[in-house]
């Protein structure tokens, strides 16, 4: 993930920002123009040594690719370039007041082994713009030693002015080079929250779904055992309360049976798959305590998992409405815009709503966002109250009614 810089850099210096401007260069000699001598100064022994460092890691991991050896030494060295860029970062921090985002780290999954995580290294796109960097730094760390070194005995009352410029060019070499991609890092970022938020949410589905089946229909199954085997041992002895302990368990079969039909319906519901969500958020409706319109503008299915998170994200909300509204009326519209899937669910109720007002609608919006689907509430006191959501559009395929159609026998 990425990881800022937050300390801010001294007064004056240059930075990512709009804003931050250095003071004007002048004859007199300040701090800011000590340290920039100081940087160009120490390009040539930084620079000559990271030029070493990857002349020889190129040389001969690349020599010895022929051997086992090679590809585990150049990824290797790739992941020590990572590091010179990192002091490379820092120095230009220090001494130039560049700030610079720090690239992500490489991603690193449980169970991956070690071909794996070489092969992440060698592809990996910020040790290599490192190298790049190393690569150039050596003639262009003589060259401004050389000039700055001269320039402090035989120029010196004009060397502000040559060391600004000479230092605007290491600005611009740090930023093309050693700064992460800003949209690749960002989407890596998002990629890695979305990707705990999926886990958390897959395991606490795992934990309602064993939860209900422990406290609902295994409790009512043993129950129902139990009864069944004293209406045996009355049977011969005593046929009439065997009769009716037999029809007090044909009772809690039904209810078990009905409890079992609920937990399906909360993990897919049967007439979402047969029927499409305008059944499926039909039947939705018809549960809640405030009257609902249903209105379903599609000219096709989505892909089945959308289909699903739209459903449940409808019947979350409807649910809200139920306890917590006070509503009179709802409303829920569903159609697709372009590549994009959008659902409106308002109501007339108190209002109040938000993000932070519970887990519920909390909840709803990371998982939209897992999936770089939107969840916006607009619920001002005393109503009304209008939730937007909006998901990507996948087309649905011949696997998603094959798969959902067997899974329903």
């Amino acid at each position: 993930m990425t990881e800022r810089l937050s300390t801010p850099p001294p007064d004056g210096f240059s930075g990512a920002t709009p804003g931050d401007r250095l003071p004007p260069a002048r004859f007199a000699y300040d701090r800011h123009t000590w340290k920039e001598i100081a940087h160009l100064l120490a390009n040539f022994p930084v620079s000559l040594l990271a030029f070493v460092y990857v002349v020889t890691m190129l040389s001969v991991g690349v020599g010895l690719t022929v051997t086992v050896v090679g590809v585990p030494l150049l990824a290797v060295g790739l992941m020590g370039a990572r590091q010179l860029g990192r002091l490379e970062r820092a120095r230009a921090r220090a001494l130039l007041g560049v700030r610079v985002d720090e690239p992500s780290r490489l991603p690193r999954r449980r169970g991956d082994g070690l071909l794996p995580r070489l092969w992440m290294a060698l592809k990996d796109p910020v040790g290599w713009r490192t190298v790049l960097y190393d690569f150039m730094r050596l003639p262009w760390g003589i060259l401004t030693f050389v000039i700055t070194l001269t320039s402090l005995f035989v120029l010196w009352p004009v060397l502000p002015f040559i060391a600004r410029g000479l230092a605007n060019a290491d600005r611009a070499m740090v930023r093309a080079l050693l700064s992460p991609s800003d949209e690749l890092e960002r989407r890596i970022a998002e990629l890695e929250s979305d990707r705990g938020i999926v886990v958390d949410t897959a395991a606490a589905d795992l934990r309602r779904i064993e939860r209900d089946l422990h406290d609902g229909a295994q409790a009512r199954l043993v129950n129902l055992a139990m009864g069944l085997g004293l209406a045996k041992e009355k049977l011969l002895e005593d046929p009439d309360t065997a009769a009716a302990m037999v029809d007090e368990a044909h009772g809690e079969v039904k209810l078990a049976l009905q409890e079992l039909r609920d937990l399906a319906r909360g993990i897919h519901p049967a007439v979402l798959t047969d029927r499409g969500l305008d059944a499926a958020l039909s039947s939705v409706a018809s549960r809640c305590t405030s009257p609902v319109k249903v209105t379903v503008d599609l000219a096709e299915r989505p892909a089945a998992a959308i289909e699903g998170i739209a459903y449940f994200t409808v019947s979350e909300l409807l649910q809200n409405v139920s306890k917590h509204s006070g509503a009179k009326s709802a409303s829920v519209d569903v159609w697709r815009s372009s590549d994009r899937l959008l659902i409106q669910v308002g109501d007339d109720g108190r209002g109040g709503a938000s993000l932070d007002g519970g887990t519920g609608m909390k909840g709803l919006a990371e998982r939209l966002t897992a999936v770089d689907g939107l969840f916006v509430v607009d619920s001002p006191e005393g109503g009304p109250t209008l939730v937007t959501a909006e998901l990507p559009w996948r087309d649905r395929t011949a696997a998603d009614d094959t798969r959902h159609a067997s899974g329903t026998r």
